[in-house]
């Protein structure tokens, strides 16, 4: 699939910039598009997508599967999901390098009815086999209403957003499940053993207006944590313990410990819940490894992943008339409401990461942090891939 196909959702035929500080937010008081920090790079979209794409395709992975990668991995920069972004690339490339994957799997369905599909991802690329999913629960629920199609063998997919807008920019909702390494500490326990299993769901609205919500069910993403520890910033309590079950504000120690705490606190059960039931979504329901028979992503091992997706597709157009517009006048409702801070409107699941896109439109390039090239510069250096050109 080429990548303005890809991207079409996103209106990315531009060039665009974002802040990578590490938060998923844009800075909004920076007017100037180069940055103020002189040690930032402004990088073209197409520029970073071809050096992404080139690193796929140098250690042998096919064209068509090297560009979605890459459309996967820009999408979250574009976003602000800078920890699924770039800084992902390094330990796809050590999946492929230590032959943990087989970059060309492709996948195969072993078992469907109309409306359901169970897939065997061969051991392949997350994305290539998300996308090949989720495009399969589309085609299902085009005839049937709704389907859901789940596939095992499989590796990390990115963020799961790049899935469901998949299906909402067809009209769809889309939903996306995916089990993970464990880190999450469930409530009451002083170990491991549940994923950071993120969820995510996109509607369509009238227009290009949609709902859209991907979160983690930990308090945060292992990603996040592993960008303020690159960043040297200090994470906020209630995010991650020590290895000794400690809450603490130092990102290194929670990196060294691998231990989140679950969305809603270790006092609630909800995100221990909220991770269950994407297991059986996921993990459970495709007989993929689940919680802690799944191996440590990014450290050294030759056991594969085998990780378990769940997508489900529903087709409004099989229910009653006008979700669309009764979706679009409730989300609309939300927004219009009284802020408690003038300055901060109030937002609804997708908005956030459209105003970043939208100020990202505008402003001609991705920017990344020194972190961010020094990466760059080494993986360029090790495959022997063109550098990329700074704007």
């Amino acid at each position: 699939m080429v990548f303005s196909k890809v991207f079409k959702l996103f209106n990315i035929n531009k060039l665009l910039v974002v802040q990578a500080r590490g938060t998923g937010k844009c800075n909004s008081n920076n007017k100037d598009s180069k940055s103020k920090n002189n040690n930032e790079k402004v990088i073209a979209l197409n520029e970073i997508h071809r050096f992404i794409r080139e690193c796929f395709e140098k250690l042998g992975v096919k064209k068509e599967n090297a560009k979605l990668m890459a459309d996967g991995l820009v999408a979250a920069d574009y976003r602000g999901i800078y920890s699924h972004g770039l800084s992902r690339l390094e330990p796809y490339i050590k999946d492929i390098t230590n032959k943990v994957c087989d970059p060309n799997a492709c996948p195969k369905i072993m078992m469907e009815t109309v409306s359901t599909a169970a897939v065997n991802g061969n051991n392949g690329l997350g994305t290539v086999i998300g996308a090949f999913c989720m495009d399969l629960a589309i085609k299902k629920a085009s005839e049937t209403g709704i389907a859901i199609v789940v596939t095992n063998g499989s590796n990390h997919f990115g963020i799961n957003m790049f899935y469901t807008e998949r299906a909402a920019e067809k009209g769809f909702i889309g939903m996306a499940f995916t089990n993970t390494s464990p880190v999450m500490v469930p409530a009451g326990a002083k170990d491991v053993c549940l994923g950071t299993n993120p969820i995510s769901i996109a509607a369509p609205g009238e227009g290009n207006d949609r709902m859209v919500m991907d979160i983690a069910t930990t308090a945060v993403s292992f990603g996040k944590i592993q960008t303020y520890n690159r960043n040297k910033k200090q994470i906020p309590l209630g995010w991650g313990l020590d290895e000794h079950g400690k809450e603490t504000t130092d990102p290194e120690l929670v990196v060294k410990s691998r231990k989140l705490m679950p969305l809603g606190g270790n006092v609630s059960y909800k995100g221990t819940g909220f991770a269950l039931m994407v297991e059986c979504l996921s993990g459970l329901l495709a007989d993929a490894n689940y919680g802690p028979n799944i191996r440590q992503w990014g450290q050294k091992t030759d056991k594969p992943a085998n990780l378990g997706h769940g997508f489900i597709a529903i087709d409004p157009q099989k229910f009653p008339a006008g979700f669309q517009k009764r979706l679009s006048d409730l989300l609309n409702y939300i927004r219009k409401m009284q802020p408690v801070d003038p300055n901060q409107p109030v937002m609804v699941p997708g908005d956030l990461e459209r105003k970043i896109m939208e100020k990202v439109n505008k402003q001609g390039g991705i920017t990344y942090t020194p972190t961010h090239m020094s990466m760059v510069e080494k993986i360029s250096k090790e495959l022997g891939v063109k550098g990329v050109k700074f704007k």
